[in-house]
């Protein structure tokens, strides 16, 4: 392969995240440890035909600069180029997934309206759990219908922290 995807991992106070840019696009902003780490990782290697080399560039930088403010409770929305992977459903929420203003939470089942098909929940939720661009595109931010927290690629704690930086500032 001649393709690479340029990674490099950051830690914040909660979690470890690795990043990853391909083309000077944010492809990867995701859990270092999370069960689905390989799954993804083949899926976008794959995709795009690369190999990872871990070396850091001006995207990954500037990535980084802006999770760190992020973090801090500085930044309310992200301003990365960004390349998503995946099946056109899956691209389709993720897109309704970035309309998830900052602060407020969205159902899965609002998420499956959206997308023409309230018997979608299950498909919702599993695109999801695949997206390699968290924080950035703003899964956290889904919950069920009932108001509790559901799953989270980063742990459920790491969820309401994040909804509870969002709240707070």
């Amino acid at each position: 392969m001649t393709n690479h995807i340029y990674t490099q991992y950051i830690k914040f106070p909660k979690t470890e995240m690795i990043l990853g840019s391909h083309n000077d696009q944010i492809c990867i902003c995701d859990f270092r440890y999370r069960k689905m780490r390989t799954a993804i990782d083949k899926r976008i290697q794959n995709a795009l035909n690369a190999d990872f080399i871990d070396q850091n560039n001006d995207i990954l930088e500037l990535t980084k600069i802006q999770l760190t403010e992020y973090f801090a409770g500085q930044r309310t929305h992200f301003s990365l180029p960004l390349l998503t992977i995946g099946t056109e459903f899956q691209k389709k929420v993720w897109r309704y997934l970035q309309k998830i203003t900052y602060s407020t939470t969205a159902s899965y089942l609002e998420l499956a309206n959206k997308t023409g098909n309230e018997n979608a929940v299950r498909a919702v939720a599993n695109a999801n759990g695949a997206n390699a661009l968290a924080i950035i595109i703003p899964c956290h931010r889904v919950i069920a219908s009932d108001g509790s927290l559901g799953g989270y690629a980063g742990g459920v704690p790491l969820k309401r922290y994040l909804l509870n930086l969002e709240k707070d500032t």
